[in-house]
This record gives C-alpha cells, structure tokens and sequence, in this order.
C-alpha cells in the first residue's frame, strides 16, 4: 500500500488524527466524487432520471458487496443502517414459545434489546453462552447448549467494545451440523479484514458502509444465504420485496431483495459501491494485515504505560483498542484528546449489556486504527495518553 498516497486522498487527514474508524472512518476522495456527482446529476435532471442512468453502477454495488464476503449479487440487500439490515434478518425468523436464541457476551446493545423483546413477546427464550478463558464465545459451551429447541445462534463477530475477535468459523461449523440459523453481525468485522460467508458458515450476514469500510453514513447490508430464504418470512412486505398475484396474494421477489424496501438514497448507494471497489482494490488481506498491526502497536504501548490498563479479550484481537487511565474518567480522555485534534471515542455500558454484567469496565476509551493511519500518529496519541496518566 502507498500510504502517502491513500492519506492524500482522504482529506480528514490533513487536519487531524482519526482513530474513530470503528464509529465512522473518513471518506476518501473517489467516495466522495462518487457522491456528490450523483447529487449533482439528482439536481439537475431528476432523482429518477439520475438513477436510472446509474443503473449500471447501482446494481455492481450489489455485485462488489457479494465479491466482499464471497457470496453472490442475488444473495445481497441494501438498507439505510446496518441496524435496519440485521433487524430484517432477525425479525424474519419465526419464534414461538419454547424457542432458543443461542447469543454471546459480547452481543451488540441493539441485538439484546431485540432479543428480549421478541422472548417476551413470544415466550422464546434467550441463552448467553459464556466466554471461555480468552474471553471469546466458548465454542464447546455451544456445542453443548444447542438441543432440539434451538432455532438461531446470533453472534456479533467483533464488538463495538473491544478488539475480541469471536471464532466465527467454529460457530459456523456448529451451526450447520446441527441445522440452526446462524446470524453473524460483522458490522466491525468487514473492511477490517478478510470476512468470508462460506468459510464462516454463517446463513445471513449484517454489515454497514460508514465503519472500516470508509463508506458513507446511512449505509447497511443485508446477506442471505439463498438455501435459507424458505427458513425466512420477511416481516415487513412492500413493493420492493413482493408482488400483487391479482387476487388477495402476494409472493415474494427472488433471492434476498425480497428485504429491502423501495426508496433508497442513491447517493449513498454509489457511495458504498466506491469505497467496497476501493477496499476491494486495495485487497482485504493487506488492509487487515495493516490494521491489526496499527492496533497491535497502540495496545502494546498502552499496556507499558504506568496507570493504563487495556481490556480487549480474546485469542484473536484486531484494531479495535479499549483502554482506562487510572483516576481520569474515559469522557475526560477522549475529551482531551479531541482538543488535541485526535478522535476517539468511548464505549458504553448499556451497549454491551451482557458484557457489562460480567465485567465492570466501561466505559472504556475505544481507539480504532486503519490502514491509511500512521505509526507516527498511533505513537502521538500515545504521547498524550502519557501526559494524561501522570
């Protein structure tokens, strides 16, 4: 990678130091082209006429969504959030009383409240797998805790508070011997490394573009397996996703269109497709490879220094960082860091619900390296980390 060369092109880097790609990455230049083109062809000739003539690159966004996680354009639907994807999977999956949801400690906040909502609505139940000694899923726990009753096992590959890296592939290869519906939230997962569905053995698959992706905000997406569609009842019909048979019916659209919805911002479309070619480009092995050494980097130096403890778990941990400074409130760091033109952010107790139950840690500072970061700037927020601890 040119580094120099991809920082040139990502005009946030000129003024600051983001280390918040696990909140928003910068955009890089040809994302933003990709956008403001399309808002500008939107203003001058119409918002239908605009995408009708992008059809092209409208439906390759599809296509270089399917070539980022191994699957295919069919299997593929786009959504305002990753949010709004995952719930689309998760809502579509009949639960009735009885029901098991399999889930980890470290399920995302959004997930446990949909979780809960549906066991109380239902009668199913909600099962927390605990962590084995790394602190990642304990897949042999899993293993164990699966029965006939089970109907999904709902992970989040990475979580929005730490670095853990959760053993998604060994999750998937219980799932598919015992026949459950597996549903892996890889919102941190992809654009930060190599994220693919057949080697995971997930069935569906949630993501968003504005996190390491480099894409813009309002972007989500949705994969689905195609031998699971029959396991799924959509739980919202639209025009997008079903047709009218002319009578009192419906039936839905093939493949995994059948759960989106029909407006969307093509804006934001052309900007994902750009910043997925570009990741593409770049290739996911290389980008990982960086990113974790960015991280590997900062969280050595953070455990070295005195009153500064770190509190990723698990065997694998990528860039994600989270770290406390002894006697200083996590809102007052990342405060005094933005001061110093540096971006991070901090994590929240009632976003890792299950998480929170077992540790007392957060709020945490979360730094989030990427690629197009530089040691020079990981090591200057450690100068500051520095100051602060004295």
């Amino acid at each position: 990678m040119d580094i120099d060369a991809l920082r040139a092109q990502t005009p946030g880097c000129a003024h600051r130091t983001h280390l918040n790609n696990a909140g928003a990455a910068l955009l890089a230049q040809p994302t933003l082209d990709a956008m403001t083109d399309h808002l500008r062809r939107e203003a001058e000739i119409g918002g239908y006429e605009a995408a009708a003539a992008a059809q092209d690159a409208i439906d390759d966004t599809y296509a270089a969504i399917a070539e980022l996680v191994g699957g295919r354009p069919d299997e593929v639907a786009l959504f305002d959030n990753a949010t709004h994807a995952w719930n689309a999977a998760f809502y579509s999956i009949p639960l009735r009383a009885g029901d098991r949801i399999l889930t980890g400690r470290s399920e995302y906040g959004s997930n446990v409240l949909a979780y809960l909502q549906v066991a109380q609505r239902t009668g199913a139940e909600v099962v927390v797998v605990p962590n084995d000694e790394s602190g990642q899923l304990d897949v042999a726990a899993l293993a164990d805790l699966i029965d006939d009753r089970t109907r999904l096992i709902g992970v989040s590959h990475v979580p929005t508070g730490g670095g853990l890296v959760n053993p998604a592939a060994d999750i998937g290869r219980i799932a598919r011997e015992a026949g459950v519906l597996f549903l892996l939230d890889a919102t941190q997962s992809v654009g930060q490394f190599v994220v693919d569905v057949d080697e995971i053995g997930c069935d569906l698959l949630t993501g968003t573009g504005r996190k390491f992706l480099r894409g813009p905000r309002g972007t989500g997406f949705l994969w689905v397996r195609g031998d699971a569609l029959d396991r799924l009842e959509p739980y919202v019909a639209e025009i997008r996703a079903a047709s009218w048979d002319g009578a009192r019916g419906l039936s839905w659209v093939p493949g995994a269109r059948r759960f989106e919805t029909w407006e969307n911002s093509y804006v934001n479309v052309l900007g994902l497709r750009a910043a997925v070619r570009q990741a593409l480009g770049l290739g996911l092995d290389d980008i990982g490879e960086r990113a974790f050494a960015l991280g590997h980097r900062l969280r050595d130096q953070l455990d070295g220094l005195p009153g500064v403890s770190t509190h990723d778990l698990g065997e694998v941990r990528c860039a994600i960082v989270t770290a406390k400074v002894e006697g200083v409130p996590a809102g007052d760091v990342a405060a005094a860091l933005a001061e110093a033109q540096v971006n991070v952010t901090t994590t929240d107790p009632d976003h890792s619900q299950f998480d929170t139950e077992l540790r007392g840690v957060h709020p945490l500072v979360r730094f989030s390296p990427h690629y197009y970061n530089t040691e020079e700037e990981v090591d200057g927020a450690i100068r500051l980390v520095t100051e602060l601890a004295r």
